[in-house]
């Protein structure tokens, strides 16, 4: 089921109307119109540019998070790191490599 557009009048007398959700939950309030076609018009108009509607983010680019408390963190697992000097690194790259058990191209039969 889609949200539902529901035309009323404000405390102020004027015309607006607001998006709601199918579980009734308030999405979307518009600005106050003169006259109730006026209203309608600007339905109309939400219908036809929000499918297609950009997101432009004028937020902050950074938000200072708080930091975790040490005893808030739970406990995971922890993994053991093996280090391997940069002499060794290359014997070990070859001690694991294993030969080709056949020809790499056998070509067009």
């Amino acid at each position: 089921m889609a949200g539902m557009f529901e035309l009323y009048m404000d405390a102020e007398s004027y015309f607006r109307f607001r998006l709601t959700a199918p579980d009734g939950t308030v999405m979307a309030v518009s600005k106050a119109f003169d006259t109730k076609t006026a209203a309608v018009a600007g339905i109309a108009e939400v219908r036809e540019y929000a499918g297609m509607g950009h997101i432009t983010d004028l937020s902050p680019t950074a938000r200072k998070a708080a930091q975790p408390d040490i005893r808030d963190v739970p406990v995971t697992q922890v993994h053991e790191v093996r280090r391997i000097p940069a002499a060794d690194l290359h014997s070990h790259a070859r001690n694991s490599r294993q030969p080709a058990l056949g020809p790499r191209w056998a070509g067009a039969i």
